[in-house]
């Protein structure tokens, strides 16, 4: 889909809210054909958003026509492997044209299918991560973030310790004790950053536990020249992984995230955990800006 001028067409969506005002906005260009590196990320730095998403044919055999595409996500700085904000966004513009069903993503961190439902007149999104994984946080490295986030450890939630979470790109999940804590985010980016970038780190994880179900989310994202995420649906994904490695939830389970309340952006994500199914479904709505 290109303009008159012959340059992409750049819609402008925002996920994991039915309000332009709330979630997370991207920028979306359903047919990148023809748009090289460069080209990508000059569009995402220029529109200012965390992420944006380019879609493309995909590789042979992957899905129907139509259906199926290869799919690759901007930040104003770098191309990050997996977006889920950018992919709920892109989902819900495919479905206002070929209607809700199935459809199937090749990304960089693997395929990821997203079903589009409609429901009074609303599009939701489900997407389904790549088998995740958890692993243990050197103390050194929970040290240095926390150092980076001006925390005191005993402002951390015990009961949920530190771990690195992959569902797509890798997270490291910090639990506050306090939605007070929560909400007093002022870090030094340039510290966070690097840190980040030594582990491969796409956002930082920060989550307060409001019930054995609900959560509320921050994620400071400076390897993405953003200082926060206002909702995230790669780090709820690994957060889903997270929850259940740690036998904090039960299986199956819903889990309800707020996100973007600090920053006058409120999101709801709900992340879903299957029975036997070892990926983590995440969903949303979405609307054009």
């Amino acid at each position: 889909m290109t303009t008159g001028e012959g340059t992409p067409e750049i819609l402008h969506y925002t996920a994991f809210s039915a309000d332009p005002a709330g979630g997370n906005p991207a920028g979306v260009v359903l047919d990148a054909t023809g748009l090289d590196d460069t080209d990508m990320l000059a569009v995402t730095a220029r529109l200012g958003y965390s992420e944006s998403v380019f879609l493309t044919p995909p590789p042979e055999g992957l899905g129907e026509p139509g259906r199926a595409f290869t799919v690759r996500y901007f930040s104003p700085v770098a191309e990050v492997p997996f977006c889920g904000h950018a992919t709920v966004a892109a989902a819900v513009a495919l479905g206002e044209r070929t209607g809700p069903g199935d459809l199937v993503f090749a990304t960089r961190a693997g395929e990821v299918p997203v079903s589009v439902t409609e429901r009074d007149g609303a599009l939701r999104a489900t997407l389904t991560s790549v088998e995740p994984y958890v692993e243990e946080a050197a103390a050194g490295d929970v040290a240095e973030a926390l150092a980076a986030l001006d925390w005191p450890v005993a402002d951390l939630d015990p009961a949920l310790p530190p771990r690195i979470a992959f569902a797509g790109a890798r997270h490291l999940v910090l639990a506050a004790g306090s939605r007070e804590r929560l909400a007093d985010l002022d870090y030094d980016f340039e510290r966070l950053r690097s840190l980040m970038l030594r582990l491969d780190l796409t956002t930082v994880q920060l989550v307060w536990r409001e019930s054995g179900t609900v959560f509320h989310v921050r994620d400071p994202f400076p390897v993405g020249g953003v200082v926060e995420d206002p909702a995230t649906g790669a780090a709820a994904a690994a957060f889903g992984a997270y929850a259940r490695a740690l036998g904090l939830v039960p299986e199956p389970s819903v889990l309800t995230l707020h996100q973007g309340e600090d920053l006058g952006r409120p999101a709801e994500l709900t992340v879903e955990l299957r029975a036997g199914d070892p990926r983590v479904h995440v969903s949303g709505t979405g609307t054009r800006m």
